[in-house]
Parts: C-alpha cells; sequence; structure tokens
C-alpha cells in the first residue's frame, strides 16, 4: 500500500519503521528534514509538502503534536485536503480536539474521501515495538475494511463512535494517565523522605494493588535519572488542557484532573516542557 505520512517526530518514527517492515510505501514529509532522516534512511521517500504526502497516497496518516499543527498540516494551499481525492483515507493519528476531528471529517467526506481520528496510546516504547492501543472514531465500516493496516503498527483496535469519539476516548486515557503519573512522583517522593530503598519500593507496589503501567515503564527511568522522552511534558499539557476545555462543555468536574494540569504546567514554566512526563519528580526532587 502506499501510504503518505505527515509527522516524524518520535512517535511518528516509531510507526513508520513498522509500516515499512510490513511492506508498505511510505512516502514522509516533516517540517524539519532532518527528523526524518531515520525514517529515509530505513526506505521511506522524501517528499516537499503535506500535499506532496498526500497526493498519490492510498491512505494519509499524521502524527504531530498540537491541534494548531493539525490544522496546519490538512489546511493550506500545501496542505492535505488541497490535494486528496475520492475514495482516499485520511487516519489523523494527533492526540487532538475531538470538534476540529469532526469538523476535518466532514471536509474530508464533502470531497469523496473518508477520515478516522485514531489517537494512540502506548508511548515510544509501544510506536517502537507495533504494540500501541488506537481508539478510533469515524465510519465503523471503512475501519473494518483496514484493520490489517492498523495491525502493522499497532496491537488494539477500539472502535468508539463517531468522528471525534476517538479523540474523546483519549481525553479519557489522558485523565487516568494524569492520576497515576500524580500518583508514582507521590509515591517515590515519599518514599524517598522515608529513607526507603526506592528500587524495592517500585519492586514491591508494581506487583499489588498499586499496579500500574506508568510505575512499570517510567518509575525505572526515574531512578535513572532519564528524563528522555517518551510523552513531551509540553504535550501532556495540551491534553490535558483539551481534556477539561471538553469537560467543561459537558458540564463535568474534573478537579484531580485540573490539579494534575496545573503540576504539569509548573513543571512547563520551569524550562521542561521538551522532557518525557515522568520528569514531573523534578517538582519534589529538586
Amino acid at each position: 500500500m502506499n501510504i503518505g505520512f505527515i509527522g516524524t517526530g518520535v512517535m511518528g518514527t516509531g510507526i513508520i519503521n513498522n509500516l515499512l517492515k510490513a511492506g508498505h510505501q511510505v512516502t514522509v514529509y516533516n517540517r524539519t528534514k532532518a527528523h526524518a532522516q531515520p525514517v529515509i534512511d530505513n526506505g521511506a521517500v522524501w517528499t516537499d509538502s503535506s500535499a506532496e504526502a498526500a497526493k498519490n497516497a492510498d491512505v494519509v496518516m499524521t502524527m504531530v503534536g498540537f491541534p494548531q499543527d493539525v490544522k496546519d498540516v490538512y489546511g493550506g494551499q500545501h496542505g492535505v485536503m488541497s490535494a486528496i481525492r475520492p475514495h482516499q483515507l485520511l487516519i489523523d493519528l494527533t492526540t487532538s480536539d475531538p470538534t476540529l476531528a469532526a469538523q476535518l471529517a466532514d471536509q474530508a467526506q464533502k470531497k469523496g474521501a473518508e477520515m478516522l481520528d485514531a489517537p494512540v496510546s502506548g508511548g515510544d516504547v509501544g510506536a517502537k515495538n507495533g504494540t500501541l492501543t488506537v481508539m478510533v472514531g469515524g465510519d465503523r465500516d471503512v475501519l473494518n475494511q483496514h484493520l490489517d493496516l492498523f495491525h502493522d503498527f499497532s496491537k488494539t483496535i477500539h472502535y468508539f463512535g463517531p468522528a471525534g469519539s476517538g479523540q474523546n476516548a483519549k481525553m479519557a486515557n489522558q485523565i487516568m494517565i494524569a492520576g497515576t503519573m500524580t500518583g508514582m512522583s507521590e509515591c517515590l517522593a515519599y518514599a524517598k523522605k522515608a529513607h526507603l530503598k526506592l528500587d524495592e519500593v517500585l519492586a514491591t507496589v508494581g506487583n499489588g494493588a498499586a499496579a500500574n503501567w506508568s510505575l512499570s515503564n517510567y518509575g525505572p527511568r526515574i531512578l535513572k535519572d532519564d528524563y528522555t522522552p517518551g510523552f513531551f511534558v509540553k504535550h501532556f499539557v495540551k491534553d490535558l488542557r483539551i481534556a477539561l476545555t471538553q469537560a467543561d462543555k459537558m458540564h463535568l468536574d474534573l478537579p484531580a484532573t485540573k490539579e494534575a494540569k496545573k503540576l504539569y504546567e509548573q513543571l512547563m514554566d520551569q524550562g521542561h516542557g521538551d522532557d518525557g512526563t515522568q520528569a514531573l519528580i523534578k517538582l519534589w526532587w529538586k
């Protein structure tokens, strides 16, 4: 299959490499070509715009950072929407705004194309290993026709409803992660203050009722002072802001998520926006 892929960051790179391993032809575009070099070295073909990446593709996939990036990639003279044709499939893997996802799907349908919002969970490890979880909104029949493609870069695919539903599912996911990340950070802060052996705390807590993905995957990185991003702080702040905006629209109060957002905004204000989300511990470990 000929795939146009836009966005070669941490997550996009892992997904593209798995698509290449599966035998797909992948044409890529990224704002900075140097960031695309690893996938180019693995066989992807570079092009000079989002429109060029989309023009001859059977499927167009996007994985960028922020909702404004999504708007930029799909809109404008050199955007995806300027180049699409009937029967193409567009898949936005970005964690973005549910309202925007519905708007883009409507635009695609007016041009005879289909669009799925399909944000993923699993971090850099999941992207690299092809074990991501995908949350999909859009036409279920369209998803079913392309399940093999999704399985080329992910392990689990869940369908949630019409356009925007995948993004809403991802917001629910991020709300849960906010709780596990703050819980893990305070757990380690407390254990350190109590002069406990932190590796033993991780082993003990990770095998009981408090076990969770954040603890298992980010706890060991923290003990090694490894704050490289599996998922950027700045992107997590973006996600929590979207989640809380959507919650406000639904007249839903989420006090714990509001507190998590404040903590991550504080971390970002201290200059750690490009760290991984596990850097939250720095608010306690100066």
